[in-house]
């Protein structure tokens, strides 16, 4: 079948692969649309030692080894756990010490013609929701995640860092939630999309002079990507208040922890990563989120290389890859 190979840091190649082994049990979902997200570039930079098959943000149609769903249009939660473990007995499935994780760990991705995932995995997508809408669902539910990690009272002040794809998805989920939302980035044009969701924006300076003084705010989501937004992250979190991580880095690019800062302010950390995908759905499903407006360009499975190159470019939002 054919894939996009990673093969080491910055080498990608579209390529004929032998059909993997799939593991008995499993569906296997044809995929339809693919999106490009952060995690699979700092995978194609060597984020992990990945080689293989990137890509676990998709819609497919099942083709076998399920029966209630062949034919089923679907999106798949990508972490696959042992299911007997005490983690997963605790319903933390996402954490199993066993699991892998599509596209990213130990199981081939979704820029490949084809997939497999445990039918338990699986979501079908309602018909209300387009493709262009069901690729989001992975994301919309990373944004999720943070509701159900960390108390936001109604009217809660935060800011969020970073205007790229899931920055804005987070805007929009926790403004639909009541939070009183300011988003700070350094495109224009992102963001004029989060005024017009209700957000309150700043553009994010080169560099703060050494005597500038900001807003805190009690809960900070961290969504850049960058070092350099880790630290500003830490600097704009009141004393006692919680700074939630959504980004991964390349090993060369990891930032340094300011631990005394966190220990003197008492600051909360929390790590924030997958999320249900039940939720996302109906979310879509009910088109209280701007999802197709997050979308700039959409390319051939046979362009996959040029997509990737594409989406690695500055100020780029989504960059899908369709296969039918």
């Amino acid at each position: 079948m054919r894939a996009l190979w990673i093969d080491g840091p910055g080498i990608l190649r579209l390529t004929e692969v032998p059909e993997p082994a799939w593991p008995p049990g499993e569906a296997i979902v044809g995929v339809r649309l693919a999106g490009i997200c952060n995690t699979d570039l700092e995978l194609a930079k060597g984020y992990l030692g990945f080689t293989g098959i990137p890509g676990h943000e998709f819609v497919g149609i099942v083709k076998e080894g399920s029966e209630r769903l062949i034919g089923r249009r679907v999106v798949g939660e990508i972490n696959v756990a042992c299911g007997s473990c005490e983690t997963c007995r605790a319903g933390m499935g996402r954490h199993c010490p066993a699991r892998n994780v599509l596209g990213i760990f130990k199981r081939p991705g979704a820029f490949a013609e084809r997939l497999s995932l445990p039918p338990e995995n699986l979501f079908t997508v309602p018909d209300a929701v387009s493709d262009e809408e069901a690729v989001f669902a992975e994301p919309v539910a990373a944004a999720l995640e943070i509701l159900e990690q960390v108390h936001l009272p109604p009217g809660a002040n935060v800011l969020i860092l970073g205007d790229g794809k899931l920055g804005l998805l987070v805007a929009q989920v926790l403004l639909l939630h009541g939070c009183r939302v300011h988003l700070q980035g350094r495109h224009e044009r992102k963001l004029v999309l989060a005024r017009r969701w209700g957000a309150t924006t700043e553009v994010a300076a080169s560099q703060e002079p050494a005597n500038a003084t900001r807003d805190r705010y009690p809960f900070v989501v961290e969504a850049t990507g960058t070092a350099s937004g880790f630290r500003e992250a830490l600097a704009r979190v009141r004393p006692r208040g919680t700074l939630i991580l959504k980004s991964t880095y390349a090993p060369d690019r990891l930032p340094l922890l300011d631990s005394a800062r966190v220990v003197v302010d008492e600051i909360a950390l929390i790590g924030s990563r997958c999320g249900r995908l039940g939720p996302a759905l109906r979310l879509l499903a009910q088109g209280r989120l701007e999802v197709r407006g997050l979308i700039d360009h959409r390319k051939p499975f046979e362009q996959a290389e040029d997509a990737f190159r594409l989406a690695a470019q500055r100020g780029m939002l989504k960059v899908l890859v369709r296969f039918t």
